[in-house]
């Protein structure tokens, strides 16, 4: 395995193409660090923080402009613009045969007018996003009061930093390894990993790591036993398929014989990804600002809304079971519009591809479905067991630093093995 690993090292160091490629990527995010960096002027880093830590609905939004937020930055509003107008699309291709039939039947020119439809729908969701946040800094005092003038140059500063890392990523995903939009969000993952050792041993009274005190050592062997039982748990279920036996017909033309081919279809376990998280927590976002929105006010009605919204977000076992449900609900739901039964079906008969001991045409379509449902059993309480994995550990250790799971490793592991598998694709076509 060791001697595998070297042999990959050196064709990548050899390999011009492939390390022009690597290079650009690494360029690529050295570019988004250093924007994220560049902060808009007026701010108050200590009232941030705290706005941070307390308010759900920034901290995700800071998850995917890769930090950019915690510095208020010019890309403070990152990928989320990008991310929602994608999701947008996703679910429209259910509610219009024409979206639909250009996403999945038009080939490689209507996936690009698709896409082309998503950037243009991320510049209005980019306006509103970032109206929305800077007027909630303002309202918080994180942000000196703005003047009309000001505040729309603002406004179209970080709404063209928004375009600007948008524009990025797909330059990374073209002229990169990987895909470049995913890549970013793994780097601001990974950025803010030493501040969070940094804050748990923090937590325990521990300034420098070599001076650690002895009642720290069970917890910090207990978590790193969890944390790599855990992450072997989530590369697992994100690689593990379910193999529906294809074979293809034969078909005599002259003296030849074409076809007879055994393969198989894979149905991924986790087909949906990260995206039913991202679903719940907007869901769980909107008690949060109902109750911040409502909480100034003094009419009754809106005192008991509030109060309720409250009770609701410091519940943390009612809060983790709606969390769960939602996560296994949008699985579902997701899964159900990203694949089709009938397309599969409809397309492995016209390519003389059937199921052996199963009719072509229908009964091949609720054959698939049945697998894809029970498939999908698995992989959506997998999803909602790892979504409120944190909230296990924050509740039993007491300690809000003892977090794994959620979105973030869900991401970096996805993005790991995406990577590694581009590389290797990368290594066997040079090689051939």
């Amino acid at each position: 395995m060791l001697k595998t690993f070297f042999d990959k090292v050196h064709l990548v160091a050899n390999d011009r193409i492939l390390r022009s490629r690597i290079l650009f990527v690494v360029f690529g995010l050295g570019i988004f660090r250093l924007l994220s960096t560049i902060p808009v002027p007026g701010m108050d880093p200590m009232r941030l923080k705290t706005l941070l830590t307390d308010f759900q609905f920034l901290g995700f939004l800071n998850l995917f402009s890769g930090g950019g937020l915690s510095n208020l930055s010019i890309v403070m509003l990152g990928l989320s613009p990008y991310i929602t107008g994608s999701i947008i699309m996703q679910l429209l291709t259910v509610m219009s045969p024409k979206l639909k039939s250009m996403y999945h039947e038009e080939g490689e020119i209507g996936r690009k007018r698709f896409i082309q439809f998503g950037r243009l729908l991320t510049v209005p969701l980019a306006i509103l996003q970032g109206f929305g946040l800077l007027k909630l800094l303002e309202n918080q005092q994180i942000l000196v009061p703005l003047s009309n003038f000001d505040f729309i140059l603002n406004l179209v500063i970080i709404t063209g930093g928004a375009m600007l890392l948008m524009w990025l990523g797909e330059l990374m995903t073209e002229f990169g390894v990987g895909n470049g939009t995913s890549l970013l969000i793994f780097a601001g993952i990974v950025v803010a990993l030493p501040g969070s050792i940094a804050q748990f041993f923090a937590a325990y009274g521990v300034s420098y790591f070599p001076f650690i005190s002895p009642e720290v050592i069970p917890t910090a062997i207990g978590f790193i036993i969890v944390a790599v039982a855990v992450v072997t748990g989530v590369v697992y279920a994100t690689e593990a398929e379910r193999p529906i036996p294809i074979t293809y017909a034969k078909q005599v033309r002259g003296n030849r014989t074409y076809g007879g081919i055994s393969t198989y279809l894979p149905i991924r376990i986790n087909q949906a990804g990260v995206i039913p998280i991202i679903f719940a927590l907007s869901m769980l976002v909107f008690p949060q600002i109902v109750s911040s929105l409502l909480g100034a006010s003094t009419a009754p009605i809106a005192v008991k809304i509030a109060g309720a919204m409250t009770w609701f977000l410091n519940n943390s076992v009612l809060y983790a079971v709606t969390y769960f449900v939602l996560v296994f609900v949008f699985t579902f739901f997701y899964t159900a519009i990203t694949f089709e039964p009938d397309s599969t079906a409809t397309n492995l008969q016209k390519n003389g591809a059937f199921i052996p001991g199963v009719r072509p045409g229908q009964a091949t379509a609720e054959y698939i479905g049945k697998i894809v449902t029970r498939v999908t059993l698995v992989g959506a309480s997998f999803l909602a067991v790892i979504a409120v994995l944190p909230l296990i550990m924050q509740t039993v250790t007491g300690n809000q630093m003892l977090a794994i799971g959620g979105t973030a490793l869900l991401i970096v592991v996805s993005v790991v093995l995406d990577l590694i598998k581009k590389v290797d694709a990368q290594i066997s076509m040079r090689e051939y």
